[in-house]
């Protein structure tokens, strides 16, 4: 580990405790190891929930959920050119909103080729309407090699503040881990949620000790976490690290983890972000409660 990225992990260390057991007023963030740089928990995805197209009135109720996004702090905002129309909408509608510096666009390039990444990544700067990207990532690892060399080039010329790769699937961990040991990472997105906690065993201490940042991808499972749980009462006991809602026992089981920078669950209800950014703020579950959290789990 070179002296920036020791100096910049050891700060994110010291900021918090490691299970950010007390509460804090506002959105409560974390550091990115390299920087410093401190980012709300509780970011947004656009998977599947932005890719409405034209639609007038999806567009307006995005528009709300966005807003609600940025009034309650949220800041990083993720999407992809898989994703259909979501960069078109998310751009569009950040032109509206106009959140000014909150805003840490996060997107992906996801095309076989380093030429052609590199008009991908440039189409999806202008459908948001963005002068550079904060972090851009390659998307489930395809051709990684080519990409990566492309967004070292980009952050080195200040194109890019950070730069990453991501994986959903499982199956790419072994590979994922490898880059991660080889490679200059500032962040890194892969998949743990309470129904999926395989990222405990390797990726999430290999990103402690690499100095990498963490977003974590489908929190809530896709949704399927909330079936789960269907006609089940809140644990009274919720209450105690300020969960009002299961989605927010979800996510701060999630984002207490100390190695997790920040997750990105996606929606496009209004309400549902209201609570989704609840569980960024209050207080955190400690070690102890975050086993009570998981045996809870296992046992619905």
């Amino acid at each position: 580990m070179d002296r920036r990225r020791f100096i910049g992990l050891t700060a994110g260390w010291c900021a918090a405790p490691l299970f950010g057991q007390t509460s804090q007023p506002g959105p409560i963030t974390r550091a990115v190891p390299g920087t410093g740089e401190r980012i709300p928990l509780i970011g947004m995805g656009t998977w599947q929930t932005f890719d409405v197209g034209r639609s007038t009135d999806a567009r307006a109720r995005l528009r709300g959920v966005l807003r609600t996004f940025f009034d309650r702090g949220g800041r990083l905002i993720d999407s992809s050119p898989m994703y259909g129309s979501s960069e078109r909408v998310v751009g569009d509608l950040l032109t509206d909103i106009n959140p000014g510096r909150a805003l840490i666009a996060v997107s992906k390039v996801w095309i076989p080729g380093k030429r052609l990444g590199v008009v991908q990544i440039e189409e999806s700067r202008r459908l948001w309407g963005v002068q550079r990207f904060d972090l851009m990532q390659v998307h489930n690892l395809l051709d990684w090699e080519a990409h990566l060399e492309t967004l070292k080039e980009m952050k080195s010329a200040g194109r890019l503040r950070y730069i990453g790769v991501t994986t959903s699937h499982g199956r790419r961990h072994e590979e994922l881990e490898r880059i991660m040991t080889r490679e200059g990472l500032d962040f890194v997105q892969f998949t743990y949620n309470l129904a999926d906690r395989t990222a405990e065993r390797r990726l999430l201490p290999l990103a402690r000790d690499r100095g990498i940042a963490v977003i974590i991808n489908r929190p809530l499972d896709g949704g399927d976490l909330f079936t789960t749980v269907r006609g089940k009462t809140l644990p009274a006991w919720a209450g105690e690290v300020d969960c009002t809602r299961w989605s927010q026992f979800f996510l701060k089981f999630v984002v207490s983890h100390p190695s997790v920078t920040c997750a990105i669950p996606a929606t496009s209800q209004l309400a549902h972000m209201a609570e989704n950014m609840g569980a960024g703020s209050g207080r955190l579950p400690d070690a102890a409660m975050r086993r009570r959290m998981a045996d809870h789990f296992a046992t619905l």
